[in-house]
């Protein structure tokens, strides 16, 4: 993904190093603390970051609690104030009140934060900055270009963000108090876990369904411990497992994903066995060619089909050390990228 914008020691942010890259519409932002704050020759307070209210000793405290994890999910409104102050109406505990930046032209930018679950907060982000991340950082006009173009892998959007948490009812109904979210599906253990994955869940999703908050508790009793489980005793608390990045054409996106596989990345999970893609012509062959079941076999895609449609799925290992948040690769529609000619 390419890199949109920074602020670092080298753009006078000496609070911390935050570098945002952007696929299309999927923006992340990688922010870390500095270890401590310059003295400036004395003369006044060190330069803070350009974002609104981050606290280096608060994010401090997050990295040694959790490693490498998801602080904020962000999501674009139309009044960034007015959602936060409906949020806190429904029953959200407020993380941080509205504030307005000015970008580099003059245009403004509100943001705001509640509290979503555990250390995780919910961010609303508007106003009329066309900045390629947040007003204040310095922009890449390089990168922002280079963020629609083959460089992004196809990567289109967030598509969901799963959280896990220990009790599931609770976390749920705060959300969806404090959202006016619906609950889009819901799944129990039987439905989508095996022995060591036991879960319940619920998806809440935005009225339009376009932002899904996925949300898991693990279930206890079962032959080995719920990953949920493992998760929240790794992350220490609640927390954001995963990521799945939205894809128009997950055969295109994985085949230039594991191209560069050899400069480094991610680690994907292995390919499912034979038998596994053996019984897939039975099963979606009426909507995916030979050849597109081919390359799923190829490339370690998993392939799905429920009342809705065929689902194209992988899954990296996690991110860091510790078993907690990892990423998905997904497209929703079933793959429909013309054949070549021949095949």
């Amino acid at each position: 993904m390419p890199l949109v914008a920074r602020a670092d020691l080298s753009t006078g942010n000496s609070t911390c190093a935050s570098y945002a890259c952007r696929s299309k519409q999927l923006v992340f932002a990688f922010t870390a603390p500095y270890s401590h704050e310059p003295k400036n020759g004395g003369t006044s307070p060190p330069p803070p970051c350009p974002y609104p209210g981050y606290d280096r000793a608060a994010a401090a405290a997050f990295v040694a609690a959790h490693g490498l994890a998801v602080r904020a999910v962000g999501v674009a409104v139309e009044d960034a104030a007015a959602a936060f102050a409906a949020a806190v109406a429904g029953g959200a505990r407020a993380a941080r009140p509205p504030s307005t930046t000015l970008d580099a032209s003059g245009a403004s930018q509100t943001t705001a934060e509640v509290e979503l679950y555990g250390d995780v907060v919910l961010r609303f982000v508007s106003g009329e900055s066309e900045a390629p991340f947040f007003a204040g950082y310095t922009d890449d006009p390089a990168g922002a270009a280079a963020a629609d173009g083959p460089g992004t892998l196809g990567l289109d959007r967030l598509d969901h963000a799963v959280g896990n948490v220990p009790h599931l009812l609770p976390a749920a109904n705060y959300v969806m108090a404090a959202t006016g979210f619906h609950e889009f599906a819901e799944f129990v253990a039987g439905d989508v876990g095996t022995a060591e994955s036991g879960l319940n869940s619920v998806v809440l999703a935005s009225d339009d369904e376009t932002v899904l908050l996925p949300i898991n508790e693990p279930v206890h009793g079962t032959k080995r411990q719920s990953q949920i489980q493992t998760f929240l005793e790794h992350h220490g608390g609640p927390g954001v497992q995963h990521l799945a990045l939205k894809t128009d054409d997950a055969i295109a996106t994985l085949a230039a994903l594991r191209a560069r596989a050899a400069a480094g990345g991610v680690e994907l999970h292995p390919p499912a066995s034979d038998a596994y893609y053996d019984k897939l012509p039975d099963k979606v062959g009426d909507v995916l060619s030979a050849h597109q079941l081919a390359e799923c076999r190829r490339l370690g895609l998993l392939v799905d089909r429920d009342d809705a449609g065929v689902l194209l799925q992988i899954f990296t290992r996690p991110l860091s050390d510790r078993p907690t948040l990892f990423l998905e690769i997904i497209q929703r529609v079933g793959c429909v990228r013309p054949e070549p000619a021949g095949e």
